[in-house]
């Protein structure tokens, strides 16, 4: 089983975005919902809900982003 960096994902009220991904990328988070829905038991998520978690995961372990973010407050 692999080690995916998400869990599973927070059902929230969806918010509308309009983004264009370069095909590789679109495969890879088409290819990541489908491993992340086998671990955790769900059916594969989709592509647009993995979007969030992922930024957030990336900005939360930045530690050049919060070390910048702390030194503006």
């Amino acid at each position: 089983m692999a080690k995916l960096k998400l869990a599973t994902i927070a059902d929230d009220k969806p918010v509308k975005i309009t983004l264009e991904l370069p095909a590789p990328l679109h495969r890879d988070l088409v290819k990541y919902g489908e491993i992340l829905g086998r671990e955790t038991g769900r059916p594969s998520a989709d592509p647009l809900r993995l979007i969030v978690p992922m930024l957030e995961r990336f900005i939360a372990t930045d530690r050049g982003f919060a070390k910048a973010k702390k030194e503006e407050a």
